[in-house]
């Protein structure tokens, strides 16, 4: 394998769509409000596939250095763990991608905020933060993907931060009724990492890295996935039944639950059998995360109709 391909396999390119939902989500919002701006849309869009890149990056660092990525490892395998890529090239590359980040991050600022001072201060903050999040979620002395706060850190930069932070670049104001979709995009991006972390119990429990599944179980694990998947639609219809203009038709969205519902069939058959391969997992994983894709452009597109 050329050493291209083994950057591309790091960059884990198949995790990226589930990075934009939320910046489609607002995209769509941002549409039906009149106030879509396609270079901030573009900006936005390549923020976060970087700050996702960034995380990856991280991560494979992250679980390499405290021993998480051994042979045990049922997920697939990571560069550093293999030895493709070394600790020295992936700190670099950790580095680069930061930086390119905060050129994007830097440049959708200047195009959506103007001058306007307050709004500047508060991004800086928000995205310096999506930033130690990305790089500490496996990273330093104190990794909080360590300690059962994953979940929340995705709720909150996929979900909260992601809906609502890239609409308010749009039109500099904040709707709270905007809780509803972001919540919903939120929950579903916890629920691919609610997988990850069951299919990873055993080894996360080995190396001592706790998460919501090592600290209750598959079986509460899945409870908590029902939770997510089930609340997501009722959150983005009950926004939609918010809106003046709402038709019957635009519920048409939730034909993107059908994979999801599939999902966790599946899901349920491997806890039940307490599967430890990983292959369902990492197939449910996937199947997961596009499904979350479809599921908000789906959304975006019956909010611009």
């Amino acid at each position: 394998m050329n050493n291209l391909s083994v950057w591309v396999n790091a960059l884990r390119l198949r995790t990226l769509p589930l990075a934009t939902a939320s910046i489609i989500v607002a995209a769509g919002i941002a549409v039906h409000e009149h106030m879509f701006d396609p270079v901030i849309f573009f900006l936005s869009l390549i923020t976060a596939l970087l700050l996702q890149i960034l995380s990856n990056l991280a991560n494979d660092y992250g679980d390499a250095l405290n021993g998480v990525d051994d042979e045990s490892r049922v997920g697939p395998q990571r560069a550093m763990q293999t030895g493709a890529i070394s600790a020295q090239s992936m700190r670099l590359g950790i580095v680069i991608t930061t930086l390119l980040t905060l050129i994007s991050g830097l440049s959708l600022l200047i195009v959506a905020l103007g001058d306007d001072i307050f709004s500047w201060l508060l991004f800086i903050v928000l995205g310096i933060l999506a930033i130690i999040a990305a790089i500490t979620y496996t990273m330093g002395h104190v990794p909080y993907g360590y300690r059962a706060l994953g979940d929340l850190a995705v709720f909150l930069f996929f979900g909260l931060l992601g809906v609502i932070g890239s609409f308010y670049l749009y039109g500099h104001h904040v709707d709270w009724l905007l809780l509803l979709p972001a919540s919903s995009i939120g929950m579903l991006s916890a629920a691919v990492l609610n997988i990850n972390n069951m299919r990873d119990v055993e080894s996360d429990s080995k190396h001592h890295k706790t998460t919501l599944v090592v600290l209750f179980g598959r079986k509460s694990a899945f409870n908590y996935h029902l939770f997510l998947v089930v609340g997501a639609p009722l959150l983005t219809s009950y926004y939609l039944y918010c809106l003046e203009t709402t038709q019957t038709w635009q519920y048409i969205f939730l034909l993107a639950m059908s994979p999801l519902i599939k999902s966790c069939l599946a899901l349920k058959e491997a806890i039940d059998e307490n599967d430890l391969s990983g292959e369902r997992f990492n197939e449910q994983l996937k199947n997961t995360a596009m499904s979350t894709f479809v599921f908000s452009l789906l959304f975006a597109l019956v909010l611009i109709a």
